[in-house]
Protein backbone atom coordinates (compact mmCIF):
# COMPACT_ATOMS: atom_id res chain seq x y z
CA UNK A 1 0.00 0.00 0.00
CA UNK A 2 2.66 2.46 0.75
CA UNK A 3 4.69 3.72 -2.05
CA UNK A 4 6.84 6.06 0.22
CA UNK A 5 10.96 5.85 -0.02
CA UNK A 6 11.80 4.49 2.70
CA UNK A 7 8.99 2.19 2.75
CA UNK A 8 6.87 2.76 5.50
CA UNK A 9 6.33 -0.08 8.38
CA UNK A 10 3.41 -2.17 7.42
CA UNK A 11 0.69 -2.71 9.77
CA UNK A 12 1.94 -6.05 11.46
CA UNK A 13 4.90 -4.71 11.82
CA UNK A 14 5.74 -3.32 16.08
CA UNK A 15 6.43 0.55 14.50
CA UNK A 16 3.62 0.19 12.62
CA UNK A 17 2.66 3.59 13.86
CA UNK A 18 5.69 5.65 12.24
CA UNK A 19 3.73 5.11 8.66
CA UNK A 20 2.97 8.77 7.37
CA UNK A 21 -0.54 10.09 7.59
CA UNK A 22 -2.39 10.10 4.20
CA UNK A 23 -5.49 11.36 5.51
CA UNK A 24 -6.55 13.53 8.53
CA UNK A 25 -9.44 14.28 10.57
CA UNK A 26 -8.44 16.29 13.80
CA UNK A 27 -12.68 17.08 14.01
CA UNK A 28 -13.59 13.26 14.56
CA UNK A 29 -10.64 12.28 15.66
CA UNK A 30 -8.67 9.73 13.41
CA UNK A 31 -5.86 9.65 11.37
CA UNK A 32 -5.86 7.04 8.50
CA UNK A 33 -1.32 5.93 8.14
CA UNK A 34 -0.43 4.76 4.90
CA UNK A 35 -0.22 1.18 5.80
CA UNK A 36 -3.94 0.99 6.27
CA UNK A 37 -4.01 1.97 9.97
CA UNK A 38 -6.65 4.02 11.73
CA UNK A 39 -5.38 5.91 14.43
CA UNK A 40 -7.62 7.43 17.16
CA UNK A 41 -6.85 10.49 19.15
CA UNK A 42 -7.35 8.33 22.31
CA UNK A 43 -4.61 6.21 20.92
CA UNK A 44 -6.84 3.16 19.94
CA UNK A 45 -6.11 1.40 16.46
CA UNK A 46 -8.10 -0.09 13.94
CA UNK A 47 -5.82 -2.14 11.72
CA UNK A 48 -6.75 -3.27 8.04
CA UNK A 49 -7.77 -6.25 8.63
CA UNK A 50 -10.60 -5.49 11.15
CA UNK A 51 -8.20 -6.43 14.59
CA UNK A 52 -8.76 -3.62 17.00
CA UNK A 53 -5.96 -1.99 19.25
CA UNK A 54 -7.17 -0.72 22.49
CA UNK A 55 -5.62 2.73 23.71
CA UNK A 56 -2.29 2.69 24.74
CA UNK A 57 -1.98 6.34 26.64
CA UNK A 58 1.22 6.84 28.69
CA UNK A 59 0.73 6.31 32.54
CA UNK A 60 1.16 9.75 34.84
CA UNK A 61 3.84 9.93 36.90
CA UNK A 62 3.36 10.47 40.42
CA UNK A 63 5.82 12.61 42.09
Amino acid sequence: MCTHTPTCPTADSPDHEAAIVVACHPEQGWSLLCNGVLVFEDTGELLPDGRAVAPHRPLAVVA
